[in-house]
Parts: C-alpha cells; structure tokens; sequence
C-alpha cells in the first residue's frame, strides 16, 4: 500500500535531496519554488561554494545551465513521484535542442530561477521538456531537453554496454 504524500506549502520546505536521485555535492538546484501539473520552477543560488565555480571569472560557466535544467527535471519527475508514493527513479539526459545561453555566466551572488515543462512523455519514459533559466525577469538560457527515465536503470545501462 503507497502512503499518501502532500506537497507542503510552500514547496521550499521540501528539500531538494528528497527528490533527486543526486547527492551532494552534485546537487546544483538549491530550492524547489512551485509545481504545476507537468511543470517545476527551481532556484540556484551562485555562491563560492557552489559546483563548478571559477575563482578567476567569480562566476559558473554558462554550459552547466544545462544540468541546472536537467536537474529540475529530475526534480519534477522525483515530485511527482513522491506525490504518487513511488520510488525516485534515475533519468538520463539524451540531448537537447535548440539550446541558447544568452550570458557567458552566472555570477556570484545572483540568483537563478528554471523552469522546466513537459511538452511530450511516452509510456517508454521517453520525453521532451521547454526549459529556461531565468535572472529575474531575464531569460539567459533555454532548450528543448530530452530525457529517458526506465523503469529498471540497471537494466537499461547493463543493455547498453552489451
């Protein structure tokens, strides 16, 4: 029998760990701020000590905003499961699309907001998400990410390397 489950209000008081299949310090979303149906809004805050920081440029290159979407995709996924009383279960990002960064960085004591929404599942787990992260009112990235997410990783990753 699942045990009910009811996202707690507001949505920041869950901590990220719990739905992610990610621990630290590779966890790079800081908070989860809202959920909709097939939709996350996460934030990452940029300190020192954050993954990937470059002392020489006070800033995190541009290019793991990628895993910034990623991650708030699996944070959805874990969302939802949770909500269901299922298990978290591993994704793997297949690519993306139409990926744009409008900054060289983020930068040291900013914050980023992402927001991930499903455009398409399969029953396989096979998906496509619109992702953008913002500055405030300010898009600096976008794409189109496609994700895999079986129902056995082992399985599949034991396939894989047949």
């Amino acid at each position: 029998m699942t045990q009910e489950f009811h996202l707690p209000e507001p949505l920041s008081q869950l901590p990220v760990a719990e739905v992610v299949p990610h621990r630290a310090p590779m966890i790079l979303i800081d908070t989860l701020v809202e959920h909709g149906p097939d939709t996350l809004l996460t934030q990452t805050n940029i300190t020192k000590q954050s993954p990937y920081f470059e002392t020489a440029t006070d800033a995190v290159p541009n290019y793991v905003g990628i895993e910034y979407m990623a991650q708030s995709i699996a944070a959805l996924a874990g969302v939802e499961a949770k909500v269901r009383g299922e298990d978290i279960r591993v994704g793997f990002l297949l690519g993306s699309r139409k990926l744009k960064m409008h900054r060289p960085n983020y930068k040291l004591g900013e914050s980023y907001q992402t927001r991930v929404t499903r455009l398409y599942q399969e029953e396989s787990g096979l998906a496509v998400f619109d992702c953008q992260v913002f500055h405030g009112d300010t898009l600096v990235a976008e794409a189109n990410v496609n994700v895999f997410q079986p129902q056995d990783a082992l399985a599949y990753i034991s396939e894989s390397q047949g």
